[in-house]
């Protein structure tokens, strides 16, 4: 029998990818989404239109809930329903500028979904976990490249507070339970989209980060791109990031997932591919795998941003056996192949 895992956010964009690799590493997820990051497929049985997808590509059923995980009741019944062996959790809000606008609805939002899922999941006896965290809780970054032992907490906005608070609310949880097992995921920069350019990052609005933007751009669906901040003090002024594959990054959590069998307690990841590129950088990689000139204009910072952030990515190849694979073409290749086959996101349809 298939192990059951639960993943929250599933039919969002990091969330849909690893449903993939769970199914073809032979587990059997359930997943469950509030659509704030997903699209329906406007169908009559009310399913994401990546997870529908994703039935299609790998010629599967996924059994499919829609449920905020606000709503306590609606968890605490999906618990008594399954018998899951662990839960990822993705389920959150995840924009940082919009964090910096709308702290409280972040924090209740992200908080209160958490501690419903903990407490839920100790309720019934479920405790493994993979969380899904993220670069920001290391704030400023005081050396480079970023270890899993540098300084968290002095984080630079709300949204990276919640994951480090999150983080926090785990280790003690952790601590207190001897039984539980829990690996925390911290991501730096997803970018690209699964090959057969069916699933991929479709952000409800305006794109919040970079990658998806630049593609908007490069189709035809946005002008040009706002760069915010030219002065910093990078190979060209521009932000240094470490982007990854968001494959390599679901295939990271599989690995996670086999670590919580060792009774590991908890442990903390980086996944990133050790290597910083400034945003025109990632520009000109965009041309060059779109063929299309991609117009931008200078801005001023944003709050909240920092100057270069990449990872040490080392312990979770010792620890895990886990290394990112793709490089930055094929990062660039894979993400204009969905924009292109996909123009406006999830709302056409499967294309042909």
């Amino acid at each position: 029998m298939a192990e059951k895992v639960l993943v929250t956010g599933g039919a969002g964009y990091i969330g849909s990818h690893c449903v993939v690799e769970l199914i073809e590493a032979g587990y059997q997820p359930v997943v469950v989404d509030n659509y704030s990051n997903a699209v329906r497929d406007g169908g009559e049985g009310n399913v994401a239109e990546s997870i529908r997808r994703i039935e299609k590509i790998l010629n599967t059923s996924i059994e499919f809930h829609e449920l905020d995980l606000l709503d306590r009741p609606g968890l605490e019944a999906l618990f008594k329903k399954h018998s899951f062996s662990a839960v990822m959790h993705f389920a959150g809000l995840k924009a940082v500028g919009e964090s910096v606008e709308q702290p409280l609805r972040y924090y209740r939002v992200n908080l209160t979904a958490s501690m419903n899922l903990l407490e839920v999941m100790q309720a019934h006896k479920v405790h493994n976990l993979v969380f899904s965290s993220s670069a920001t809780v290391y704030g400023d970054p005081q050396h480079l490249p970023i270890d899993e032992q540098h300084p968290v907490g002095a984080c630079t906005n709300p949204y990276g507070k919640t994951k480090y608070f999150i983080e926090e609310m785990i280790k003690d949880h952790c601590k207190a339970e001897k039984g539980w097992n829990a690996v925390l995921l911290r991501y730096f920069n997803p970018i690209g989209a699964h090959s057969s350019g069916q699933i991929g990052e479709d952000p409800q609005g305006i794109p919040n980060n970079l990658m998806p933007y630049v593609a908007q751009v490069a189709v035809g669906r946005r002008p040009f791109l706002n760069v915010f901040g030219n002065d910093y003090e990078t190979v060209d002024g521009t932000g240094v990031r470490d982007y990854i594959h968001v494959v390599d990054l679901a295939k990271g959590h599989i690995a996670a997932l086999k670590k919580l069998k060792d009774n590991c307690g908890c442990k903390v990841y980086n996944l990133g591919t050790g290597k910083g590129y400034s945003v025109l950088q990632m520009v000109k990689a965009m041309e060059k795998a779109s063929g299309k000139e991609i117009n931008y204009k200078n801005a001023p910072r944003r709050e909240g941003d920092i100057a270069s952030c990449y990872a040490d990515p080392r312990l979770a190849e010792k620890e895990l056996g886990w290394k990112a694979a793709f490089d930055l073409e094929r990062m660039c290749e894979d993400l204009w192949r969905w924009q292109s086959m996909n123009p406006t996101g999830f709302t056409n349809g499967i294309p042909s």
